[in-house]
C-alpha cells in the first residue's frame, strides 16, 4: 500500500542532513497521519500505439503529438506507450487549505507530506504495469511528465481528455494547464522490448531546472538537476 516516506518529505521542506528536533519530527508524524486519512488515492492507466509524426511522436489515433527531443529520447524504440494519471482527491487539497490560514507550518508540511504521498501512489502504480508488461515479455521506461525537459506543459489538457479523468477519478485540468486537484499527475511511459537500464525520470531527468518547464516541482527548488 501506498505510504508516505518521512525523509522525502523531509527533503521537499529543504531538510539537508541536519538534526530534525523532536517536536518538529512529531509535527511530521502527525502531519502524516493526517494525509493518510485524507487520501483517495485513484489511478488510471491507457495504452497507445506510437508513430513518428511531422510534430514529434504521435499517438496512434488520437490525434496527438508529442513534441521535443528529451521525450523522443525517452521513448526512442518504443512503438507503443502507457499514459497514467494519479490523485489523492479533492479532500487532500481542502486539508492543505484548510491550514493556509491559521497554521502555515503545518500546511507546509501537510503539503510536503501529500507530495510524497502521489509519489508513493505512482511508484506503486508503475509497479503493477510494469509487472503487467513483464508479463507480456515487454519492458517500461521510466514515468515523464508534461512540463519535464521540453515536453509542453499544455499537454496536461490532452492527457486527461485520452484518460477520460474527470469522469474516472476526479481529476481535471485548469484552464493554466494546472491539475486539479493540486496532489495529482499525469504522466508517460514507454513500451519496450526490454526491461530498461536506467532509473525512472522522477529519478533524473537529465536536464538542468534552469531549463525546464515545469514550475510547480519541488526538485527544481533544489536548483540543481533533479
Amino acid at each position: 500500500m501506498a505510504a508516505i516516506d518521512k525523509s522525502e518529505a523531509l527533503r521537499y521542506l529543504g531538510h539537508r542532513g541536519q538534526d530534525v528536533p523532536a517536536d518538529l519530527s512529531a509535527l511530521i508524524d502527525d502531519c502524516m497521519e493526517q494525509c493518510m486519512a485524507a487520501a483517495r488515492p485513484r489511478q488510471v492507466s491507457r495504452r497507445f500505439d506510437l508513430s513518428a509524426g511531422m510534430d514529434g511522436l504521435e499517438l496512434v489515433g488520437t490525434g496527438l503529438s508529442l513534441p521535443g527531443r528529451d521525450i523522443a529520447a525517452h521513448l526512442a524504440g518504443c512503438s507503443a506507450c502507457l499514459l497514467m494519471a494519479a490523485t489523492l482527491g479533492v479532500d487532500m487539497d481542502n486539508l492543505i487549505k484548510r491550514y493556509e490560514s491559521v497554521d502555515l507550518t503545518r500546511s507546509l508540511i501537510l503539503d510536503a507530506c501529500a507530495a510524497s504521498l502521489i509519489e508513493s501512489v505512482c511508484d506503486e502504480a508503475e509497479a503493477a504495469l510494469r509487472q503487467q508488461a513483464e508479463g507480456e515479455g515487454k519492458g517500461l521506461t521510466g514515468r515523464y511528465s508534461p512540463g519535464y525537459g521540453d515536453l509542453p506543459l499544455e499537454l496536461q489538457p490532452r492527457f486527461t481528455a485520452l484518460l477520460d479523468t474527470v469522469r474516472r477519478i476526479g481529476l481535471c485540468c485548469s484552464r493554466t494547464d494546472i491539475l486539479l486537484p493540486r496532489k495529482s499527475v499525469t504522466a508517460i511511459m514507454g513500451i519496450t522490448d526490454r526491461p530498461p537500464a536506467g532509473p525512472s525520470v522522477r529519478q533524473g531527468c537529465g536536464r538542468n531546472c534552469a531549463d525546464c518547464k515545469l514550475t510547480d516541482c519541488y526538485y527544481r527548488k533544489e536548483e540543481a538537476h533533479i
